[in-house]
């Protein structure tokens, strides 16, 4: 049985959390505005997964770490999430709490 990748899942998700449309999120991210809106429906759509570099510069545009894309479950995700919208100082306090 063929695993989906997590990052469709992801990218979308991420992008309805701030608000952007496809087209948006694709321009913020660099790509050209002529397709930006195909190459972000095929990359939500899952009929292509983009490369590590393109998801550096989704993730740059969201505010997000790349690793939020891997995330393969919602529980982890959604960490990854919160814990990037930290202060520097809200990050050293949670990760002292849990050790």
């Amino acid at each position: 049985m063929a695993i989906d990748s997590p990052i469709k899942i992801r990218i979308k998700e991420a992008r309805t959390r701030a608000n952007l449309t496809q087209e948006n999120l694709g321009i913020l991210a660099g790509i050209d505005k002529s397709n930006a809106s195909a190459k972000m429906n095929q990359y939500e759509r899952g009929t292509h997964i983009p490369k590590y570099p393109r998801l550096k510069e989704l993730a740059a545009a969201l505010g997000l770490p790349t690793a939020y894309f891997y995330a393969e479950s919602d529980e982890l995700a959604e960490l990854i999430y919160c814990y990037s919208k930290l202060s520097g100082k809200e990050k050293r306090e949670l990760l002292r709490a849990l050790r």
